[in-house]
């Protein structure tokens, strides 16, 4: 799982069936600092993050769990981040 903040959202008219209904959200990994890091990616929203929150993110074959139905992704949001607590 990893931790990154909603830069924006996908609108795709269209897309494979199975994807329909499905929320997309650009999102930008982030470091224990909340600076972001890395590539932006797109991932499936089911619990609706908005703009600018903070999410924990799941990838890979984990990521099409968050379904009954089989869906072609390869990262979903799981939770919206309230607060971090780094100790170091």
């Amino acid at each position: 799982m990893i931790i990154a903040k909603v830069i924006g959202n996908v609108w795709a008219t269209r897309k494979e069936e199975t994807m329909k209904g499905q929320k997309l959200l650009i999102l930008k990994q982030v470091d224990e600092n909340r600076n972001l890091i890395g590539k932006a990616f797109v991932a499936v929203d089911n619990i609706g993050a908005g703009m600018g929150e903070y999410v924990i993110v799941t990838t890979g074959s984990s990521a099409r769990k968050v379904s009954d139905e089989f869906l072609p992704i390869d990262a979903a949001v799981i939770g919206i981040v309230d607060s971090m607590d780094i100790i170091s």
